[in-house]
């Protein structure tokens, strides 16, 4: 095994700053996975049915994922919609709630509501500044014919928007979600510390040629070009702590990720931790990484410190511990609840995996 050397090395409980939980029966399927990921803080996607945009709303979220796993710290965050104002983010700063995310009207899952123009909302941001919340982007702008604006760059085209809104905005905290390609990676490098980014755990894995293939391992952003996914193993390995994990595990019911609906969104929470070290162990295998990129502070960087760090929130180093296990079994090729009526499909499925298990 390239990256044998692991097997057995102790870490700080990683924190997944960017996951999807839903609601109603696919929550209470998949919250209580989060643990067996290796993850005790995740920061949870807004884009319920309807959209969180009340406080309210962000903490009866909170308090029913509270109930399913008690021991993991759910930070909570508010979706960008007309109907929020400096009034709901002074609201929200009080209520503990973490930020706001921005999805471009109807790229990806319940977006319907997304943002148009960010103009409107430039009242909000700079509440935002003096509140010290943070703005979560999913960069992309939406298809257009018209602008040669595809799937491929969307992210691409979505740039130029993430570095105005950073000089407008020099002090508000903005984290470009799930960035897939070598141009967002140095378009977030060029851009002041209050500006990061997160890197899922399939993107690391992926091209387009896979999800073209596959229903289970298309999501939005799509995996792009063999250049990017070297630039994403790169950048994990790099120690930038503008760069931490976010998995973007999404579960869709298995039925709706058939070739013929392609519902937008890749499973991944009951592995997290492990398929990242799967990741860079097939970057080392192909040559893009050596071993000794792979280190026990670039893991604790990226998979924990830099997102705690950049979020000011604790749980790390010198509390809870997770120990990585060189892998002894396959991915389950269905997680389904017990009365049958729910089943996701998980990434990788039937592949062997490493494992984090609990100290």
């Amino acid at each position: 095994m390239a990256l044998a050397k692991l097997d057995g090395m102790e870490l700080p409980a990683a924190a997944d700053m960017h996951v999807h939980l839903r609601d109603g029966a696919m929550m209470d399927l998949v919250t209580p996975t989060i643990r067996r990921g290796g993850v005790n803080t995740v920061y949870v996607m807004p884009n319920l049915v309807p959209p969180i945009t009340t406080v309210q709303h962000a903490l009866d979220y909170q308090k029913r994922l509270q109930a399913l796993e008690p021991n993991v710290t759910f930070l909570m965050s508010l979706y960008l919609h007309p109907s929020i104002s400096q009034a709901t983010v002074i609201e929200a700063k009080k209520a503990g709630i973490t930020g706001i995310k921005s999805y471009p009207a109807g790229v990806t899952t319940h977006s319907d509501d997304g943002v148009l123009s960010y103009e409107q909302f430039y009242p909000v941001f700079e509440e935002m500044e003096r509140q010290n919340m943070v703005l979560n982007l999913h960069g992309e702008l939406p298809p257009s014919a018209g602008e040669d604006i595809t799937v491929l760059n969307a992210e691409e085209a979505f740039l130029p928007t993430l570095k105005d809104l950073h000089r407008r905005f020099p002090k508000l905290r903005i984290i470009l979600e799930h960035c897939t390609s070598a141009a967002a990676i140095e378009a977030v490098k060029s851009c002041g510390p209050t500006v990061a980014a997160t890197i899922t755990a399939h993107h690391p894995f992926l091209i387009v040629d896979d999800w073209a293939g596959d229903p289970h391992c298309f999501c939005k952003p799509v995996a792009k070009l063999p250049s990017d996914r070297r630039a994403l193993l790169k950048t994990i390995v790099s120690r930038n702590p503008k760069f931490f994990f976010g998995t973007d595990s999404a579960p869709h019911p298995a039925a709706t990720k058939r070739a013929d609906r392609f519902a937008a969104g890749v499973f991944t929470q009951p592995h997290a931790v492990g398929y990242v070290i799967d990741a860079l162990e097939e970057g080392v295998e192909m040559g893009v990484l050596s071993a000794e990129d792979v280190t026990r502070e670039v893991l604790e960087g990226f998979l924990s410190g830099f997102g705690r760090e950049f979020y000011g929130v604790g749980g790390g180093d010198g509390e809870e511990r997770i120990v990585l296990s060189k892998p002894t079994e396959a991915v389950e090729n269905l997680l389904r609840s017990e009365d049958g009526a729910v089943e996701v499909v998980p990434f990788r499925r039937g592949r062997m995996t490493w494992q984090a298990r609990w100290k």
